[in-house]
């Protein structure tokens, strides 16, 4: 993947020859055969493992120190009537950006149980690549009063992707641009993801993939964020999937801090009144206040926050110390002018908290990753075994396995892929063939509600240990059919004569049959037309007289006679149409019967009449 950096330009005493320095080698950094030109070179393909935003610009205020609790107001006006918050208010969500996470996590959690979400991750990741839609400048549905769109990736310092939706989203028909409030590029919402088909999402059920969508954008993110059967509660998943957002260590702390402070507790706020990010840099590198992110972006701003070693960290509900003053406002070493510029640090560096005297806090450590659960050595399918539902309808058992050692203790921690076979249509919730869930403390891993569709007949689901060696589990289930309808009366619509010319075909739908119970319209009733003998005792089937044709038959066998016809069903109005009827050259009153799973008949009489002779 192309290096990404942290796109910021500063003013201070650092020389434009340094700056220039400085950005050619982080463009060299970019490609492993070092700087090349890349202006004479073609369009090319978006790389595979190009980042969900592209590398773009991204916002980098962080949170603050104190717990969430909602404003009081603020003394800071902004000449827009907003107000610049870096107290508690920061903890405040827009209604309709909020409601968007929640239901992004209730869909996943749905789906894919095993990635266990959270919503404040969404958050995280909304509150620093758009400042939460611009402080939750939405319309009714979640779409962007005013498209957010990052700068043009056009390789001048930041990735290089020429245009891949003819701007269709980004408006810009050279080179991409990140789009919506979780940033999208237009080649990962469009054409990304393990299928190619993109990571595109329909979150608000309109019937449309719009990244200027806050829901659809939430949806996409979070399902993002759990591909590859991730579990978002293991430190390790929770890097990677962030890292694959905007691969960027900065960016990772960053949106962690964001993810712990609003675990901490948030609050909903009415929409366009959301805090926006204090600063980003201007078109010069200056600090200027942004009313959110704009088409115009050209890197990150960072307001005046604490260092990241007192910043919130996931898994904490405090901050490691209060905050001391004299410290770097944005984490980087270097001295501060206030209504000035930094003087250029070392980027990526955390700034040292000073304590009056001026000796340095210690450096807290981080916290402590979780270790890697032990190995199973098999998975048992465990629960109620019979998986047996009828069509259409949802099975009242879970697949359900344990994942064991070699002592048979049960392992937790364990990701189980359960995936269904293409031989069956029946779907986990959201219409999918796999769901991952995690085992846990007593190593059992339970699958979602799994639903039957119209194909009946027995299948076989597979258990699966992600990554490990343990050998998968067959768990074996069965859709039985729909009980047919009840019917107590079948009748003819006409009582029209059927009457036919030996040789010849019957009128084109000329028995048309309804079927009836308790008075009441029998909807799907199964139907079986057989021409029978006229033995009232033991009719059988007649091998002689009128006939259907096979529907299904080919070749030769077209045009064979077919006297008992199954597969025929009524309508939702209760009738049924008999297919044509044909004739051999035998004249004389045949019987036709009709009759229904539960036993209810009718038997209807065709005539048919010899030939007339010739002269």
């Amino acid at each position: 993947m192309a290096a990404t950096f942290r796109r910021r330009l500063r003013r201070g005493a650092a020389s434009t020859a340094v700056a220039a320095l400085v950005l050619a080698a982080l463009t060299a950094s970019q490609s492993p055969a070092g700087a090349k030109n890349t202006a004479a070179k073609g369009p090319e393909p978006t790389p595979a493992d190009t980042p969900i935003d592209g590398g773009a610009a991204y916002y980098t205020d962080l949170p603050p120190l104190n717990s969430p609790v909602p404003p009081r107001g603020s003394n800071d006006p902004r000449p827009d009537g907003d107000s610049i918050v870096t107290g508690p208010a920061q903890a405040g969500i827009p209604a309709t950006v909020l409601a968007a996470y929640k239901k992004a996590e209730s869909e996943i959690r749905a789906a894919d149980p095993g990635c266990r979400l959270p919503w404040q991750l969404l958050a995280g990741i909304g509150k620093v690549e758009s400042g939460q839609a611009r402080g939750g400048a939405v319309d009714a549905e979640g779409t962007t009063l005013q498209p957010i769109l990052g700068p043009q990736l056009n390789g001048h310092g930041f990735a290089r992707i020429t245009d891949t939706d003819g701007g269709r989203y980004d408006g810009d028909r050279t080179h991409d641009r990140a789009v919506g409030p979780m940033q999208f590029i237009p080649s990962t919402w469009s054409q990304g993801g393990p299928a190619g088909t993109g990571w595109g999402a329909d979150g608000n059920g309109d019937g449309k993939k719009d990244p200027n969508n806050v829901f659809d954008a939430a949806l996409a993110a979070g399902t993002y964020l759990c591909a590859g059967g991730r579990n978002l509660s293991v430190q390790q998943d929770l890097d990677s999937a962030v890292l694959g957002y905007n691969h960027s260590e900065e960016y990772l702390r960053t949106v962690l801090s964001w993810f712990a402070f609003y675990r901490t507790g948030s609050y909903e706020v009415p929409d366009g009144k959301g805090v926006l990010p204090a600063h980003r840099p201007g078109a010069n590198g200056t600090r200027d206040h942004a009313n959110g992110r704009t088409d115009g972006r050209t890197g990150h701003g960072r307001g005046t926050g604490d260092t990241a070693g007192n910043r919130p960290h996931p898994g904490r509900t405090k901050p490691d110390g209060p905050a001391k003053p004299g410290g770097s406002g944005d984490g980087h070493t270097g001295s501060h002018t206030p209504g000035g510029d930094h003087t250029p640090g070392t980027p990526g560096t955390p700034g040292t908290p000073q304590t009056p005297g001026g000796k340095p806090t210690p450096t807290p450590k981080p916290p402590t990753k979780p270790t890697t659960p032990a190995s199973p050595t098999a998975l048992q399918q465990a629960g109620d075994q019979d998986l047996t539902t009828t069509a259409g309808t949802d099975f009242t058992t879970k697949p359900q396995v344990r994942a064991v050692d070699a002592a048979g203790k049960p392992v937790a921690g364990v990701p189980v892929r359960f995936t269904l076979p293409g031989t069956t249509d029946a779907r986990f919730p959201g219409g999918a063939t796999t769901a991952i869930v995690t085992t846990g403390k007593d190593g059992l891993a339970t699958a979602p509600t799994l639903h039957a569709g119209d194909k009946t007949g027995d299948f076989t689901l597979r258990a699966t240990a992600v990554g490990r060696t343990a050998p998968a589990v067959d768990i074996k289930a069965t859709v039985k059919a729909k009980p047919a309808p009840k019917v107590d009366l079948l009748t003819r619509t006409s009582d029209k004569e059927l009457t036919a010319t030996a040789g010849h075909a019957f009128a084109e739908d000329a028995v048309e049959i309804k079927a009836t119970y308790q008075g009441k319209i029998a909807a799907g009733v199964p139907i079986t037309a057989t021409m029978i003998t006229d033995d009232p005792d033991h009719p059988v089937q007649n091998d002689k007289g009128p006939y259907f044709k096979d529907p299904q038959a080919t070749g030769d066998n077209k045009d064979k006679p077919l006297r008992t016809l199954t597969g025929l069903t009524t309508d939702a109005d209760g009738l049924l149409k008999l297919p044509k009827i044909y004739t051999d050259t035998h004249p004389g009153t045949f019987l036709l019967r009709l009759t229904t799973p539960n036993g209810t008949t009718l038997t209807l009489k065709l005539k048919i009449a010899a030939p007339a002779k010739t002269a």
